[in-house]
């Protein structure tokens, strides 16, 4: 980092509820810090194709695709509202918090940003991918609660900050 400001932030987008909480906070950080804003959005709820023996499970049911291209599409959406360069724009089949995690150590992130909790809900809190992200990340990490109540709050009232130790 140069004179403690970030320089490349990575912002883990789960297209919840909420999400669009998270970008703001992302963008205005990034503004802040003059930082290079990077997004990843990891996809663990639509089939993977099947390259463990070379061959590939074909995405032919509608509803499948469909999915994929929503997913694409919601991401292309907000990098443009964020001016990310595409090429800096990962969407990633596997679990969330190793992805996010591989991806900021390959790329040199300074800070992850990540939702508090996401589509799953509040009752995994504990087990979700920013608690994954946390304990495994060579980096900070910025949680941002996405409670209700929060998305209304000041800037510095409802985010959790947690450098790593």
């Amino acid at each position: 980092m140069n004179n403690g400001n970030y320089q490349h932030i990575l912002l883990a987008v789960d297209f919840s509820e909420h999400g669009n909480h998270v970008v703001r906070k992302a963008e205005h950080l990034a503004a802040l810090f003059q930082a290079r804003l990077s997004m990843i959005h990891v996809l663990d709820n639509i089939p993977m194709p099947d390259t463990a023996y070379g061959t590939t499970i074909a995405l032919d049911e509608n509803s499948t695709y469909e999915l994929l291209e929503t997913e694409k599409f919601k991401l292309k959406q907000i990098g443009d509202q964020l001016n990310v360069d595409p090429a800096r724009r990962w969407m990633v089949w596997g679990v969330p918090g190793q992805e996010i995690v591989r991806i900021a150590e390959r790329e040199h992130i300074d800070l992850i940003i990540v939702g508090s909790h996401g589509r799953h809900g509040l009752a995994l809190l504990l087990g979700s991918t920013a608690n994954s992200v946390l304990h495994h990340a060579g980096c900070d990490v910025l949680a941002i609660r996405l409670q209700e109540e929060a998305v209304h709050e000041r800037f510095s009232e409802d985010v959790a900050f947690s450098p790593l130790g």
